[in-house]
């Protein structure tokens, strides 16, 4: 091994050390002191039940970890949004699992917990997985009420998707294990079935307080809607369970019920490990997100067996395309190329950039893969398309239209890694969050923005130094130089894959070993929906 790779391998453990440690802080929720609190209760804590819930021997993927992350320290914080959200199996069967955890704000919704439980919703309806909530929710939280009650992707859209995903004939199963109250109370009772736990469960649309004041009833908050009354009085739920465990084991036993699947049938056979160690990729992954590295390296880490069957290799250099297995499931790549590249010209290309060539042969390669109905893995390390008049002039926004166009309009599913770079329309044309990916992922190397933090810093710097010229005021070279380095350090703060993930605009910040598994599990999820509809680019500019 050189010394590069070394360096680069203490790089990237170092920034997965980091990821881990704040994964670590985020399960500990609201502090151990809540964590206690709510064991002293008699109750499981969020990730115990999603623990208790999920068959063992199985993986699964956490959605969301690092949502809420540093965004509002004026309220106190808001780990992981509140809610715990997981695929994986129960009773052998794939779905998703949505906790809401108490020990934050008493599970109270924050503009994040809704975006969240959206995207667990959203990933349910694409996928045709059931969906089990754990519900224990004191309801909206007061104080930011604006930006969770109203609006189309704000709280009420949950229930509007409980009654879709009914209709769709995905099964829906609720349990209420502590508070659910107001227009919460509408989620277990909209889903297919639902249980309640006595004595710590309880359902209605106003506590006994608000009742005593809107019209004088004096009411305990159990005889109000507890376990008993409805199970036995309003008939509201269908279970009464005696504690979490009895509630857990009882969904267990529904789901071991749930009848099969009828598979679309993506091209799964035996599964091999790659050839190439894949924690190679920790030293081939350089330290500078302006480095040059071959992503055929990292491919051939992540596929089975290494094998990478190039299509159009000698073409369109800068975009790599071609077929491989990632655990059995058959898959065609569309990686950004980060080295060099010459053409058959004699010409040179930068790599991480999308020239008419390479946009032209991505497209044909989406096109041929819903073809053939292979599922679609995009790497991106990609700092955008080519500018310039000898760019302008071959047409670089007309190829690169057609390869946004056949994203968005590919109807196999579609998994997006972000390795490194991810600016601009590059974003777009390799498969950004805006264009529906199953899942993506980032790498702890990743960064997404407009621009990288450099550029965006000196375009910024400019600005601010005209209008404070057109005040009269005089910059010297030091006052110039602080001032672009307080523009980058606030810039390459938004440009950190924990901002993205905070805000949802990625699934999750992951180990670059664990790739292989979010693919994998992404398609078997993916295999439960059929396509119903063709292919169709409509109209292009030739």
């Amino acid at each position: 091994m050189d010394l590069k790779f070394t360096k680069n391998e203490d790089h990237n453990k170092l920034l997965l050390s980091e990821l881990k440690r704040r994964l670590a802080q985020v399960k500990l929720g609201g502090g151990k002191k809540r964590l206690e609190k709510q064991r002293a209760l008699g109750k499981m804590t969020a990730r115990e039940r999603i623990d208790y819930l999920l068959d063992k021997e199985k993986d699964s993927l956490e959605i969301g970890a690092l949502a809420g992350e540093d965004m509002y320290g004026e309220h106190g914080g808001c780990p992981s949004g509140g809610v715990i959200v997981k695929m994986g199996y129960v009773s052998g069967k794939q779905c998703l699992v949505v906790a809401n955890d108490a020990t934050v704000k008493a599970g109270a919704w924050f503009p994040i917990t809704g975006k969240k439980n959206l995207r667990a919703q959203e990933i349910a309806m694409e996928n045709r997985l059931p969906i089990i909530y754990l519900v224990d929710s004191a309801g909206v939280f007061l104080p930011m009420q604006d930006e969770i009650f109203p609006d189309k992707e704000h709280f009420g859209r949950i229930f509007r998707n409980n009654a879709q995903m009914s209709s769709m004939g995905i099964p829906q199963i609720a349990a209420v294990m502590g508070s659910c109250v107001a227009g919460g109370a509408y989620l277990p009772i909209m889903s297919d079935e639902a249980l309640i736990v006595d004595k710590t469960g309880s359902i209605f649309l106003a506590g006994s307080y608000l009742v005593k004041a809107a019209i004088g009833e004096e009411i305990d908050n159990e005889t109000l809607g507890g376990a008993t009354t409805h199970c036995e009085i309003s008939g509201v739920t269908d279970y009464k369970a005696k504690d979490d465990s009895d509630a857990l084991d009882t969904i267990k036993g529904i789901m071991d019920k749930i009848g099969g699947i009828n598979e679309t049938g993506y091209n799964r056979t035996k599964t091999f490990e790659p050839k190439k160690n894949p924690e190679d990729i920790y030293g081939i992954l350089p330290d500078s997100r302006t480095d040059q590295y071959d992503m055929l390296e990292i491919i051939e880490r992540l596929v089975d067996d290494s094998e990478f069957k190039q299509y159009k290799e000698g073409y369109g250099k800068t975009i790599l395309t071609g077929y491989a297995r990632i655990d059995g499931w058959a898959v065609g790549i569309v990686a950004n190329q980060r080295k060099v590249v010459k053409t058959k010209k004699g010409e040179m290309q930068f790599g991480g950039v999308i020239y008419s060539d390479s946009a032209d042969k991505a497209t044909r390669f989406i096109a041929n893969c819903n073809q053939k109905r292979i599922p679609l893995v995009f790497l991106q390390d990609v700092t955008g398309f080519m500018v310039g008049s000898k760019s302008e002039h071959g047409g670089i926004i007309k190829d690169g239209a057609k390869m946004v166009n056949a994203v968005a309009n590919s109807v196999v599913p579609k998994f997006t890694v972000i390795i490194g770079n991810s600016y601009g329309a590059g974003n777009y044309a390799m498969c950004g969050k805006a264009y529906d990916p199953r899942l993506i992922v980032a790498w702890p190397s990743a960064e997404l923005a407009v621009m990288s933090g450099n550029s965006a810093a000196k375009v910024l710097l400019q600005i601010e130094k005209a209008s404070l010229q057109k005040k009269g005021e005089v910059i010297t070279q030091e006052m110039e130089r602080e001032l672009f380095d307080r523009i980058k350090k606030r810039y390459d703060n938004q440009v950190s894959p924990y901002y993205a993930a905070a805000r949802l605009w990625t699934d999750a910040i992951i180990d670059p070993l664990e790739t292989r598994k979010w693919i994998s599990m992404g398609i078997e999820a993916a295999n439960h929906a059929p396509i119903h509809k063709p292919f169709n680019m409509g109209v292009l500019q030739v």
